[in-house]
């Protein structure tokens, strides 16, 4: 009898700390979020950040607190990502191609693995922009300039091994030239460096045409048909070169965050990225909008794996 009650008793109280689960998960969050950006302030993941801040608030009743972790194109960040603790209020920025490419590059304190994506929400599609005053009016003008002066046309980028990298890497391959790539960490860097006139081009994306206006030119964009915010802006396709590419931005957790959480999580984000106000918001600044949430995510990482790996060895990026 008393063998039984014991049972009785431990699977009771097994039943309950089931049932208080669902509980704790359901008061989640109730403190703030720490947001965190591998990059510095003022790119297209800080900008989405910004965005993302005002709708968590407004639909989660806490705040999304931003902070900035640059270093080795993000790798930094994604280093230490699984240090923190897996309770749902330490969110990290991904990226892609970056947390494919680097990994295969040489040893950068993580493996593609080791990342734990919740969520993939949009997309920015490559583009070659340059300052209003720049003399390259076409992208045929720069091509030519550069046949010209081999190597001596510089672009700015997001980094090493970023989308931004990739497309330049191919296209010189593509068009026949050979300039030269200056990593910067971020692309609001990147973008501070071409207006400073540091670099005579910028390897961008079409945010960096939405956020600067008038201050810059894009020459053509990596789509396959052209962005609706740029009608009169060619598509590389259109000029004659195959190359539609762009960088991938989601949010990612810690390993140790329980599945249950990570759902939760994921569904949150996606329930931010489904509001027609956010949603025009960021195709406003360029962006296009994507939605992968968890449950599709390893067959998405799955596919971009193999994509970007062999696209990398494919422009040289990798032996």
């Amino acid at each position: 009898m008393k063998t039984f009650t014991s049972i009785a008793a431990a699977a009771l109280a097994a039943l309950s700390l089931g049932l208080a689960t669902p509980a704790a998960a359901q008061s989640y969050p109730d403190k703030a979020v720490n947001y965190i950006i591998p990059f510095g302030p003022g790119g297209e993941s800080d900008i989405t950040a910004r965005h993302q801040q005002a709708f968590f608030q407004k639909m989660f009743g806490q705040d999304l607190v931003i902070e900035y972790k640059p270093g080795g194109g993000g790798a930094v960040g994604w280093s230490q990502l699984n240090e923190y603790k897996g309770d749902g209020y330490t969110w990290m920025g991904v990226n892609l191609p970056h947390i494919v490419i680097q990994p295969l590059q040489k040893d950068v304190g993580f493996q593609t693995d080791d990342i734990t994506t919740v969520y993939m929400f949009h997309y920015t599609p490559d583009a070659i922009v340059v300052s209003k005053d720049s003399p390259f009016k076409t992208l045929q003008d720069l091509i030519d300039y550069a046949k010209a002066n081999p190597g001596k046309t510089t672009f700015s980028g997001s980094g090493k091994g970023t989308a931004n990298h990739i497309a330049q890497i191919r296209f010189d391959q593509l068009a026949g030239i050979k300039t030269t790539y200056v990593p910067f960490k971020g692309t609001g860097a990147a973008v501070t460096a071409l207006l400073g006139e540091q670099v005579a081009a910028e390897w961008g994306y079409t945010s960096v045409g939405a956020a600067q206006g008038d201050q810059v030119r894009m020459l053509a964009v990596a789509m396959e048909e052209r962005h609706p915010m740029f009608p009169d802006v060619p598509t590389f396709k259109e000029l004659g070169f195959e190359l539609a590419s762009g960088a991938y931005r989601g949010i990612a957790v810690p390993k140790s965050t329980p599945e249950e959480l990570r759902k939760q999580i994921s569904d949150m984000i996606g329930k931010i990225n489904a509001d027609p106000e956010f949603r025009k918001r960021l195709e406003n600044d360029g962006m296009a909008m994507l939605d992968v949430g968890y449950e599709d995510m390893d067959a998405f990482m799955t596919e971009m794996k193999a994509t970007y790996a062999a696209a990398a060895k494919e422009a040289g990026v990798l032996e």
